[in-house]
């Protein structure tokens, strides 16, 4: 019988990978509760309609990408894309906005788009969301970036940069959608069909295109930040002021609208080049309408999100280890040695020191190269005879040395030990 696989794009994640992921889970949730952020869960599973008008029915995601399907009521539910709106979503049905102590969450977990698997990019992917709501203040876009910095390099990450633009507002980005649509009306000949099709629902969106031809008629397009009001202006000089005083580098990318229909003044994504066209990490911005468009009050927002097979990605190429290995390993010769050390591992364990053994009875050869392959710092080896004498073994690896312990206070030893290190 021909056996089951995966779904194409979406990956298990095993023992010996997954350890890189609870690497930065943990710096993740270190970084952002400093900061005052607070975990929220929500469904995979949505109304479509979330989706569509949270982050946009001519984006890429809403039209091309969604997993998205009637229940057996008719209804259009939706595999989440992203994370934004489904935060949003619950901020809005739990009343969350009463409690001024609750406007900062983060979400960890599985998002879904059907698009062409490639490197660091997957049908089933994983983000880290972060959501802050009800702070206006070009101060927290600052600090965001910066959070978002500190946490790459707390978990060792090198070699990214960090890109700002701003969108302006809905009012002047009016104007400079009709700039850019007559702009593209007289390259029409040399745009692809979905720019084409960009043109008219949404003129914003052509910045996102990858075909080269489209790329070339965007190098002499009209900019944004040209077009945006003074307020929108002001927003953005006191961002990038806030961020030289938080001694954050920046690069200005005047072409970058990110994916989102939702974004307002402050976008930003942190970039590299050792992934190909696909060099976003993680990114985000100001969604200063998107609270009251899904039917809560008139609310600001910020927020990113950060790919973790991409950063998990970068982090293997640049060495890291990730492998976690026992402390400590216990080597038996004997039925009453195997009883023992069976009862010892038991002991440790509950101790919170993370220890392997034997049960199979193996020869002591076949044991200790057990050990050494799971790099156990120490080996405890009982026998018979030690149990005789009253003694345990304990082997340093790493130091290759070995010391005689009594049995009888091996544990609390070998704990301390532990402990200590």
């Amino acid at each position: 019988m021909e056996s089951i696989q995966a779904i194409r794009g979406m990956n298990d994640i095993l023992p010996g990978q997954i350890e890189w992921w609870q690497k930065v889970e943990k710096a993740a949730r270190e970084v952002l509760e400093d900061f005052g952020y607070r975990e929220i869960r929500t469904p995979v599973l949505e109304k479509l309609d979330l989706f569509a008008r949270g982050i946009g029915e001519s984006t890429d995601i809403v039209e091309k990408e969604m997993y998205a399907f009637p229940d057996r009521k008719g209804d259009m539910l939706g595999l989440r894309p992203e994370a934004t709106a489904s935060v949003v979503r619950a901020y809005i049905q739990h009343n969350l906005q009463a409690d001024p102590l609750t406007q900062k969450f983060y979400l960890m977990g599985p998002m879904f788009r059907h698009e062409r698997p490639q490197k660091g990019r997957y049908r089933q992917f994983h983000q880290i969301d972060a959501e802050a709501f009800g702070i206006d203040d070009p101060m927290l876009d600052a600090e965001v970036m910066y959070m978002l910095r500190l946490f790459f390099e707390r978990v060792g990450l090198t070699g990214v940069v960090l890109h700002i633009n701003s969108l302006g507002c809905h009012d002047c980005r009016q104007e400079y959608r009709s700039v850019l649509k007559e702009y593209l009306g007289g390259h029409v000949e040399r745009l692809c069909p979905d720019c084409l099709r960009r043109r008219e629902t949404n003129p914003l969106r052509v910045f996102d295109c990858k075909v080269e031809r489209c790329r070339a008629v965007l190098e002499d397009a009209p900019l944004l930040p040209d077009y945006i009001c003074g307020d929108c202006g002001e927003h953005f000089a006191r961002v990038r002021d806030y961020l030289q005083q938080l001694q954050t580098d920046f690069v200005i990318d005047p072409r970058m609208v990110r994916g989102l229909d939702y974004y307002t003044r402050t976008t930003f994504e942190v970039v590299t080049d050792r992934l190909g066209a696909q060099n976003a990490v993680g990114g985000g911005g100001r969604y200063n309408g998107l609270v009251r468009a899904l039917g809560g009050p008139d609310l600001p927002g910020i927020g990113f999100a950060i790919g973790m097979e991409r950063l998990i990605l970068l982090l293997q190429q640049e060495g890291e280890e990730s492998k976690r290995s026992p402390w400590l390993f216990i080597a038996t010769l004997g039925e009453a040695a195997r009883l023992k050390g069976f009862l010892l591992a038991q002991q440790f364990r509950a101790l919170g020191v993370s220890t392997e053994t034997d049960y199979e009875a193996r020869s002591l050869k076949s044991q200790m190269r057990r050990a050494d392959r799971s790099g156990a710092r120490y080996v405890l080896i009982l026998g018979e005879e030690e149990i005789a004498r009253g003694e345990i073994q304990l082997r340093d690896l790493r130091e290759k040395s070995k010391v005689n312990l009594p049995l009888a206070s091996a544990l609390e030893t070998v704990h301390r030990m532990c402990r200590d290190a």
